[in-house]
């Protein structure tokens, strides 16, 4: 058989019409090219190239040679443009995983100008409170409210999510909240699977059980008890923001502020889908920053 490198070999030099001029288009010596055509040659048994005054002219081996260099050379040139093309264009299946509460009120809007922007990408969006694995491949993107996303991931901190203290509107509750008074209303708190995290401490060091009444395992939960009037809630203030009938009691707790992540594996991050909702996600989260961060649309505090 003859190496692909062979058939180009006897290209340069046809196109040239040289060998200097080949050696100069394969980026190699006069003296490799004089060798390599030598070697073809005799292993062929045949002249490739007659040596005329005008330089070296092909003979009709030289030209079949040729054809087919030129025809291989025009089917490599083909795939490299559909790998590229599949590149630039991205498309195949992107798995994000997230939570409930950031799906409903902030990310399906994002997802849907994503998929406007790129239809040949389709969405497997899984909902979890958990971490899913990205190393195992149980998704390609997480989009995670964490202080520690882990070290084998790669992505960005996109904004500090703000927690508040939030009551319904139609209780009784004069002014902003006191410090001092927590303990003397009621409470909804977070199931266990919840109770790892800061808010769900914050509560039972500054209120304690006793004082909570009602409990729920999601943050979407959380925010309908509290509008319904069940008792008071730490809340996420981009939800609360958006949530009917709750009024802000007590600002901002810096103490239980968590990072917004946008997180994917080495391995994958290049790959065009990928890195392509990295960039759109990027972009939509950052304009939400500020009501992520609680420092606009917020809902004004109840009045006496």
């Amino acid at each position: 058989m003859i190496p692909w490198d062979d058939f180009r070999l006897v290209r340069a030099i046809a196109e040239t019409g040289s060998l200097a001029g080949a050696a100069e288009q394969l980026a190699v010596n006069h003296s490799t090219v004089f060798r390599r055509l030598g070697t073809l040659e005799q292993q062929l048994g045949a002249r490739l190239f007659e040596r005329a005054r005008a330089g070296y002219v092909p003979t009709p081996m030289g030209e079949e040679m040729v054809r087919l260099a030129e025809h291989m050379a025009d089917e490599v040139l083909a795939v490299e443009r559909r790998i590229t093309g599949q590149d630039l264009r991205p498309s195949g299946e992107l798995r994000v995983t997230t939570n409930d509460t950031l799906l409903v009120h902030m990310l399906t809007p994002i997802f849907a100008s994503f998929r406007a922007a790129y239809p040949e990408i389709r969405l497997d969006v899984v909902i979890s409170n958990q971490s899913l694995s990205l190393s195992k491949r149980d998704a390609d993107v997480a989009i995670r409210a964490s202080d520690r996303p882990g070290d084998t991931l790669v992505g960005r901190r996109m904004a500090s999510i703000a927690w508040g203290i939030y009551g319904s509107s139609t209780q009784d509750i004069s002014g902003p909240l006191d410090p001092a008074d927590l303990r003397r209303h009621d409470w909804i708190g977070f199931s266990d699977n919840l109770g790892a995290i800061k808010p769900a401490k914050w509560l039972r060091e500054r209120v304690g059980e006793e004082k909570i009444i009602y409990r729920v395992n999601t943050v979407l939960g959380l925010a309908e008890a509290a509008a319904a009037g069940i008792g008071l809630a730490l809340l996420p203030c981009f939800i609360a923001a958006v949530t009917p009938g709750l009024v802000q009691l007590m600002g901002r707790q810096s103490e239980l502020e968590s990072g917004l992540w946008l997180l994917t594996h080495p391995d994958i991050k290049a790959t065009a889908r990928v890195r392509t909702f990295m960039e759109h996600a990027g972009r939509e989260i950052g304009k939400l920053r500020g009501r992520i961060e609680g420092i606009e649309d917020q809902p004004a505090a109840a009045a006496g």
